[in-house]
């Protein structure tokens, strides 16, 4: 997995008080728990904008924050990250730090589209943990702002993306009737689903394999040969929708 190495240019060093994110976000008594329980520092790192990276701004991105939030365990509430994200008025990408580990973190980020100063925060992608001293890359190609948020959030996308692929192995039942990455060169990469079009697909994955869950349990419950028989049929076509889902990883985009 892929650490950046931010820009000098772009370097804030920021410590943010736990209590200016409580007072954007109104938290609850418990939210502020686990902001003690889990947040050791939040440090607003890095500031990517047009004067720090040499990249246009773009209608929807304007800036790209880059939050350390270090941490006092290796558990953290994704309500905590969505509620940084919540107070700070731009796409943010998050290191999490602990014991001399780092992961990156990272939801999509929009405008909504009924108010441009509300944003819609998606779920929430995660790098798995790798060492502080591990050798960072130069940030990826892009053309403007909104193509460099583009291409950061990527690896995570496709990390989950490309862990969705193999379903999980369901137990069975004996009766049943069952794009690397690159930072090279813009104009070589094959034209793939566009970030939403793949941050919906994982959802939508991850949703049937859930589905797929259920149908297992109900299956393992049922004593009745003749439902066993129906359910088994639900079940192949489940896991059939599930196989056509992960196919569409390497789809192209359409236009």
């Amino acid at each position: 997995m892929t650490l950046f190495a931010w820009p000098r240019a772009a370097a804030f060093g920021r410590v943010v008080p736990k209590n200016k994110i409580y007072e954007h976000v109104a938290a609850g008594k418990a939210l502020k728990e686990r902001f003690v329980q889990q947040v050791e520092q939040i440090t607003w790192a890095y500031k990517l904008a047009p004067e720090t990276v040499n990249l246009p701004a773009s209608p929807a991105v304007a800036e790209i924050q880059v939050f350390r939030v270090t941490l006092k365990s290796v558990e953290l509430g994704h309500d905590i990250l969505k509620a940084i994200d919540q107070a700070i008025p731009f796409p943010l990408i998050f290191e999490l730090a602990h014991g001399g580990r780092i992961k990156l973190a990272a939801a999509y980020k929009r405008p909504n589209d009924a108010d441009n100063n509300r944003w819609v925060v998606g779920n929430y992608f995660e790098t798995d943990w790798l060492a502080e001293q591990t050798p960072r890359h130069p940030l990826p190609l892009a053309l403007n702002m909104a193509g460099l948020y583009e291409r950061l959030l990527s690896p995570l996308v496709d990390a989950r993306l490309a862990g969705s692929a193999a379903p999980p192995a369901w137990p069975e039942v004996k009766e049943a009737a069952l794009a690397r990455y690159t930072t090279t060169n813009l104009a070589d990469e094959p034209e793939q689903l566009s970030l939403e079009q793949r941050i919906t697909l994982t959802d939508t994955i991850a949703t049937q394999q859930k589905e797929i869950g259920r149908i297992q349990s109900r299956l393992s419950r049922e004593k009745q040969f003749n439902k066993r028989v129906a359910i088994n049929a639900e079940l192949r076509d489940a896991k059939q929708k599930l196989e056509r889902l992960t196919q569409k990883q390497a789809a192209p985009a359409s236009h």
